[in-house]
Parts: C-alpha cells; sequence; structure tokens
C-alpha cells in the first residue's frame, strides 16, 4: 500500500506531504530566529583587530572588527557560507575557503585587504582543507583529495615566486598538516585513520621524508605545536591513559614526557603563543571546556576562572602573546567572541549577539543528570550520561523530545540552541540529550563500545532512557518524540523500530537507513574511516549483519508518523538513503513528511532553508506529540 502523495516547491525546498505552516508558528518562532552568534576567526597583525564570522544575511560572513564592541565591517558577501579563514603573516590578506551549495568540496580563496578583491587558489573541483601559513607568509600547506578523490595528500601553493601548487605526500589515507617549524621547512602533520587512531608526523618540504613522532596502531593523538626552540612539540595522547593527555614530545630523545598527568579530563584542544611562553589549553568536562593557562619552562598551570560556563572553541593569540581570543558558547547565550588578558586574567567581551528580542532570562539551562543502561562496570550497571533541559512553566506531565547527536564519534555539548528554548518556553515541551555509548568525551573504551557488531547497543541505551523517563512524575512518558541527525538520524529510526510503541514520532535528519548502501555511496575519501566504526560492508559477515540491523529493512515496524529532511548535494549521507526510507515507510502505509533542500547538503546551513525547517519542525511536533 502507497500513501497519497502531496508534493510542492518553495524556493529551493522540495515538500512532500507537508501541510502550510500556520501564521502563528512563523511569528513567534521568527523571534527565535532573530538569535545570532558570532565566531573568532583570527587577529588581524599590527592592526590588533580581529577577523570574525556571523550572519546578517543569508549565510555566515567574514567581518573585520577593530575594537570590542565595535562596528562589524563585512568583508565578504556571497550567497554561501565562508568555512574558515587564516591572516596571512606579514601580509594584510587572509586565506578564506568555501563549498558550493553543501558540497563540501572547499576551495581555498585569497583575499587582499588592501583592494578587496580575491582570487581562486585550488582546482575548483575537490575537496581541499586544513590549510596552514608557512611562517614568512610566501606559502601554505593543505589537504586535498584532487589526485583520485580517494585520498587525503598534502600539497603546497607558492605565492612568493609564481610556482603555484605543487603535491608532497601523495600516500593513501587521510593526512593533513598540523604546525610550521620556524625554519620554514619543517611541518608537523597527521595520518587520521579513525577517531581512535591518528598518527604523528614530521614532514621536510624539501626531501619529502617523513619522520614518525607517535605512529602507533590504536593510538590517537592531536596537536602537534612546536616548542620556541624547535627541540619539542606540544600534543595530546591517550597512549598510556583512558583520555586524551597534554605531552611534550623530546626531538633528541623520542620520548613523550605528561606535562599535566593531575588532569583526568580529555584534552580537545591547545594554542601555544607566539613567543613560546604559554601553552593554552582546553579539557571536555563532560561537554563543557574548562580552559588553563600553562607557563611552558616550568610546567606550572592553571585554570581561567573568569569564564562564564560554557563551549570554548577557536584559541587564537595575538602577536605579542599577551592576549587570546576565543569563542564561547553558553547554553543561555549564543556563541560570542572574547579576549584574554592573560597578565591580570581579564576578560572583555568583543562582540554582543542579539536573542531577537527575547528575555534571555527566560532562557533554560540544562542539568547533567546519569541514568542507568542494560550492562554493568565493576558489577554496576554502566551509566549513560545526559543532559536534561527542563521547561520552567508546565501544568502536569511535559512531552519529552529526545535529542540524539551524530557522530557516532561526536558529544552533545549544551551550547545555546534557540530552537530548544522556542520547545521549552514556547511549546512546554522537555529535552533530553543523552551521549550513549560511542560519544566522545568519556575516554577510549566508552567511545569503542558501540562498534560494528555493537552497533544496536548505543539503541538499547535509548530504549533505558525510556525506562527512565517513565519513572520520572513530571514527564509524560506517553509523549516521546526523537530527533537527530547523521548518525543520530540513523539512531532515530532505528529507536523508531526498536521501540514503536513507546515513541509517538521522529525527525530524521540526513541519517543512514542502509549500512551497505551508505558505504558504497558515500563519498570515497570517507569509505574507509567509516568502515572502521560500522564494519566493512565488504565481508560477508560483516553485510549480513549490517543489512540486518539498517532502519530500511526494518520499516515494517514503524507505525508512527516520521519527518525526514535531507540535503540534495550530501557528501556524507546521501538523498538516496533519504529517499529509500521513505519509501520503505510509506509502503508499509506509514505517515512521513518529507523536506529536500537542493542548495545544501549535510545540514542546512543557509538562513531561509533553515528557518523553514524549524517551522515544519514545529508543525509535526504540535500535531504528533
Amino acid at each position: 500500500m502507497t500513501a497519497h502523495i502531496e508534493k510542492r516547491e518553495i524556493g529551493n525546498l522540495l515538500l512532500e506531504n507537508i501541510p502550510d505552516i500556520p501564521e502563528t508558528i512563523s511569528e513567534r518562532l521568527n523571534q527565535y530566529h532573530g538569535a545570532r552568534e558570532a565566531f573568532v576567526v583570527d587577529w588581524l597583525g599590527e592592526d590588533a583587530g580581529l577577523l570574525i564570522s556571523t550572519r546578517f544575511g543569508e549565510s555566515a560572513q567574514l567581518h573585520l572588527l577593530e575594537k570590542a564592541g565595535g562596528a562589524r565591517r563585512q568583508l565578504t558577501f556571497f550567497s554561501e557560507p565562508v568555512l574558515s579563514a587564516a591572516m596571512r603573516p606579514w601580509h594584510k590578506g587572509f586565506l578564506f575557503s568555501q563549498d558550493r551549495g553543501g558540497d563540501e568540496n572547499y576551495q581555498f580563496y585569497y583575499y587582499d585587504l588592501d583592494s578587496g578583491g580575491y582570487q581562486l587558489l585550488t582546482d575548483g573541483l575537490s575537496r581541499h582543507g586544513h590549510a596552514v601559513w608557512s611562517p614568512d607568509g610566501s606559502m601554505i600547506i593543505y589537504s586535498s583529495a584532487r589526485r583520485n578523490q580517494e585520498n587525503h595528500g598534502l600539497y603546497l601553493y607558492h605565492f612568493a615566486d609564481g610556482r603555484g601548487e605543487r603535491a608532497l605526500l601523495e600516500e593513501a589515507g587521510y593526512w593533513y598538516p598540523i604546525d610550521w617549524h620556524a625554519d620554514g621547512r619543517r611541518v608537523t602533520v597527521a595520518n587520521y585513520r579513525s577517531v581512535s587512531e591518528c598518527r604523528l608526523y614530521i614532514l621536510d618540504i624539501e626531501s619529502g621524508g617523513l619522520q614518525p613522532v607517535l605512529a602507533k596502531a590504536g593510538v590517537s593523538c592531536r596537536g602537534g605545536f612546536w616548542s620556541a626552540d624547535g627541540k619539542s612539540l606540544f600534543l595530546a595522547s591517550d597512549e598510556f591513559s583512558e583520555c586524551r593527555q597534554l605531552v611534550r614530545y623530546s626531538l633528541e630523545s623520542g620520548a613523550c614526557a605528561p606535562l599535566a598527568p593531575g588532569l583526568a579530563a580529555e584534552v580537545e584542544g591547545m594554542r601555544l603563543s607566539p613567543d613560546g611562553q604559554t601553552l593554552a589549553f582546553l579539557l571536555n568536562d563532560n561537554g563543557i571546556s574548562r580552559l588553563y593557562l600553562m607557563d611552558v619552562e616550568s610546567r606550572e598551570y592553571r585554570r581561567v576562572g573568569c569564564l562564564p560556563e560554557g563551549i570554548v572553541d577557536g584559541l587564537r593569540w595575538d602577536a605579542e602573546g599577551a592576549q587570546l581570543a576565543f569563542t564561547l558558547n553558553a547554553p543561555d547565550a549564543p556563541a560570542d567572541v572574547f579576549v584574554l588578558r592573560v597578565a591580570d586574567c581579564r576578560l572583555t567581551r568583543w562582540t554582543n549577539s542579539e536573542v531577537g528580542g527575547l528575555d534571555s532570562g527566560h532562557f533554560v539551562k540544562p542539568v547533567l543528570f546519569h541514568y542507568p543502561t542494560f550492562d554493568f562496570v565493576d558489577g554496576r550497571p554502566r551509566q549513560i550520561p545526559a543532559y536534561y533541559y527542563r521547561p520552567e512553566k508546565r501544568e502536569g506531565p511535559c512531552p519529552v523530545l529526545i535529542y540524539i547527536h551524530g557522530g557516532p564519534e561526536s558529544q552533545f555539548r549544551p551550547g545555546f540552541s534557540p530552537t530548544f528554548q522556542y520547545y521549552l518556553n514556547e511549546l512546554g515541551i522537555a529535552v533530553l540529550a543523552p551521549n550513549v555509548r560511542g560519544s566522545t568525551g568519556y575516554g577510549k573504551n566508552f567511545l569503542k563500545l558501540d562498534n560494528g557488531y555493537l552497533r544496536e547497543d548505543s539503541v538499547k541505551d535509548i530504549g533505558k532512557l525510556l525506562d527512565w523517563i517513565e519513572q520520572q512524575p513530571e514527564l509524560d512518558s506517553s509523549r516521546v518524540a526523537v530527533i537527530g541527525g547523521s548518525y543520530g538520524g540513523y539512531m532515530v529510526l532505528a529507536s523508531m523500530a526498536h521501540f514503536n510503541s513507546r515513541i509517538c514520532c521522529g525527525i530524521d535528519i540526513v541519517g543512514i537507513s542502509n549500512f551497505v548502501t551508505f558505504l558504497e555511496n558515500t563519498k570515497p575519501y570517507r569509505r574507509n574511516l567509516r568502515r572502521a566504526e560500522y564494519g566493512d560492508e565488504r565481508d560477508p559477515r560483516m553485510r549480513r549483519h549490517l543489512e540486518r540491523i539498517s532502519p530500511a529493512n526494518n520499516a515494517h515496524r514503524i507505525s508512527k508518523p516520521m519527518l525526514i529532511v535531507q540535503g540534495q548535494n550530501d557528501p556524507r549521507v546521501p538523498a538516496s538513503e533519504a529517499e529509500q526510507m521513505l519509501q520503505a515507510i510509506r509502503r508499509n502505509g506509514g505517515e512521513a513528511w518529507y523536506l529536500l533542500a537542493k542548495d545544501e547538503g549535510h545540514g542546512f546551513r543557509k538562513k531561509s532553508n533553515r528557518e523553514f525547517f524549524d517551522k515544519a519542525v514545529v508543525l509535526f511536533l504540535q500535531r504528533f506529540l
């Protein structure tokens, strides 16, 4: 039986069975859509201003900010968002990257600040990323898939002598650069094999020789920044610990020495000051960022206690090493740019992003909790961490929306979400965001608990969350919905199949519906990385397992309404994954709304598309939750 399908188009959006959005939804949601974010990109150099990213129109663009609280001067004016940028040392210009329609084939451009003009540097077709400037600003080294669209090699682009681009390293795998030595000849580079294994090398750009730093099976490392004297490297490694810890590698001895063994949480980022005297590093404490500063010579470190609680990203030192800029995203405030003066720990807010005229005093902060799941650790039920957003005003038990993050090697972190605040304050829906097994931030053993044949154990964690909901008097266990994107979309579909009688409806955003077809159709440069997590579909036994657990083959077990959302240009999870799930549900007589954006990829980045998506979700929840 095939359900009736009503199709229509709105701009670049294709809609199937999605009703007209009532004006009452649009009017109130527009205020929440008025919330804006700002992200640090880089210092401008001698002018001491900042390059930032924010959105005033359809997509995020680059802006110049000369002082804290100053006017933002827009520099780029594209319909497509600008992904990243980096100032050119000793020159008035910067490198930026951009794709088309969400295809993730990022190209590099050089922008001249004096003329306001820009030029394309790369081939216009392949995927490029991770560009790092040489110390004198004459070259960039970057990662590119241009050779065969499968492997990411290392390439060099010369500005000074007109030689243009040349290949440095074209070995198999995913390679990317990290940091240049002051001599301009050596670069630390990483060979990323999976979330559980990343190897660090030193590349000589003249000879092409590779010197291993930390290249061991099953060991994950991040960073690889040169000390001021060029005799050691700063990185994070999980070789001798459950979580990645801060270590210093000596080129002379070839040994790694821990720098902060008393800190058990995982190192998620670091940045060494230009003078080499201070190392700023971030720890991931249950999704909250903790910023530390270390004196490199004495190895003494201190936590920066003046920061509001939230998620810190984009650490950037000024030229003197006196100020550290970063982005701070809090649960009750949008992402904004802050600058820390190191000498006296003075924190200055450089941007004040708007919240659409809403009263931020009503924004809900989540509470961290843990719930027991089905298996045991040391004789006790394993505990799954989760965040709980509870509506302030609600009569009677609240309906519940379970948000499942993607990845799966990712983590829900309590940053600002205007849509979450709408669900809480306008719809009275409680939001639960679990970090099921396989999430990052909780150590390498927790990370591996869902690999390969263990895939559905993470789905069981959602079943145990449903049990927890039933035990909470303030929550209505008869009204539960699930939402998630990418791998979170798979989790939504699998949860709908496994717990159909306990869930009212589901929202699948760019989700995997069949692991075999996903692995066969995802972009070639991603395939081996995903096989390390999900399993190799070329192995007959694994293939049978993947087919058995795939939601598209279990769609007959889903009788509750679904909203399926997809970007047509998605290079990670192709649109065919959404379409086959949609057809399977409808063949079984199920109700499914479908939203396809012709100018998006793995998620919606354009303002108009995102706003319609949010409205469709609200209407869907109002009708079925």
